[in-house]
């Protein structure tokens, strides 16, 4: 696959270069999945639940205090409550959750920039129609 292959519309070299853009929110994320040693699913499940990435350590305090859950466990036994299932049906990991909605951010990006240049191809004004409006208002 070369670097300038159409990929929907879009060039591969902007694909690529939406992925290393992160939002700061998931920035948080990714660094809270690597510090507290979360899988893509149990990060799924926390921004399920509404976790705040920050507050994580909080939560994950089982050596200093036995009676917790580790975190993960938590995390999994909180979603497996709440929604009644064991697992998040579709799991993306935080980088292609990213990269897709920078594609889809692209996405309708052309297709605003496209409607705007047909409908200014549209509304061109015709050789000869340029009168001066007077405002019948003004005195």
């Amino acid at each position: 696959m070369s670097d300038a292959e159409d990929i929907g519309g879009l060039s591969r070299k902007v694909i690529v270069g939406m992925a290393k853009k992160t939002t700061q929110k998931m920035q948080a994320w990714i660094e809270a999945r690597k510090r507290h040693h979360l899988s893509h699913a149990q990060v799924h499940m926390a921004r399920e639940l509404g976790m705040n990435p920050a507050k994580l350590g909080k939560i994950d305090n089982h050596k200093q205090e036995p009676w917790k859950l580790p975190l993960p466990q938590f995390i999994e036994e909180l979603h497996s409550k709440r929604f009644g299932k064991t697992s998040p049906e579709a799991v993306l990991s935080i980088e292609e959750r990213c990269r897709r909605e920078a594609a889809k951010k692209e996405e309708r990006r052309i297709a605003r920039q496209l409607a705007a240049d047909s409908a200014t191809q549209r509304e061109a004004p015709q050789v000869g129609g340029n009168k001066l409006r007077v405002n019948p208002h003004r005195g």
